[in-house]
This record gives C-alpha cells, sequence and structure tokens, in this order.
C-alpha cells in the first residue's frame, strides 16, 4: 500500500521496466569468495539506468550472505531489504540487495538478489 511519502509508481512509457531471462550464465564474486552463481539469472532494464541481474535464492552461496538492517524504498519496485558478504578478507557491506515481497508489477524479482558492480564482481558468460 502506497502513501503520501512512499508513493507506489507503476512503469509505464516515461518510466519502463523490462525484465527478461539473462540468457547467459552470471557469476558474482567479492575476491576469491563466489556469491553466486546461475544460468538462470533475470535481467532487468529500468529506463536509463544500467541493466541489473537478478538471481535466484537457490543460486546463491548462503554461507557467506549476512542480513543487515539496511532498507530502501523504490516507488516502481517496493522495499528492498540487504545482506553484507562476509570473505576470508572481511565483509563487504550491503552489497546485496533483495525485493522480497516487491510490486505485482515486478513479481518475477521476488526474492532474487541483485548485486552492486562497485562492491563485488559480476561476470556474464
Amino acid at each position: 500500500m502506497s502513501t503520501p511519502d512512499r508513493p507506489h509508481l507503476v512503469p509505464g512509457p516515461d518510466h519502463p521496466i523490462d525484465i527478461t531471462a539473462s540468457g547467459t550464465r552470471v557469476v558474482v564474486a567479492a575476491g576469491d569468495t563466489t556469491i553466486a552463481d546461475s544460468t538462470n539469472a533475470l535481467r532487468l532494464q529500468e529506463a536509463s539506468y544500467p541493466p541489473v541481474h537478478y538471481l535466484p535464492p537457490d543460486s546463491a552461496n548462503w554461507e557467506v550472505l549476512r542480513r543487515t538492517d539496511t532498507h530502501t524504498y523504490c516507488p516502481y519496485k517496493g522495499e528492498a531489504s540487504y545482506y553484507s558478504v562476509q570473505t576470508a578478507d572481511g565483509i563487504v557491506e550491503d552489497a546485496v540487495w533483495t525485493y522480497e515481497d516487491p510490486f505485482p508489477e515486478v513479481a518475477q524479482i521476488a526474492r532474487h538478489l541483485a548485486f552492486y558492480p562497485d562492491r563485488v564482481t559480476i561476470t556474464a558468460q
């Protein structure tokens, strides 16, 4: 439900969101630690932003993920929750986000994991 301070906007011609199968293998790592590896990733293209890969939860190495208290809100997708990554070299803070219960217009990404490319290495092969 939207409120004045948390609107729910619907993707459209002025702000399109396109979600498709990536068609590639996507591997996410922090140093020598593999965080996720999937051939079933989704590719989300939102307006003019760079595309983002969303990997299914069963592709994640949950042993290295640590849930944080961080939450953000997108008026087109809903509320995101965050995870940090534990590596041999330390913790990569809030490197992963997920929409556990996204708005219906982007329901395909529910519980899938997305990653900040400036905090981890994302390879699409």
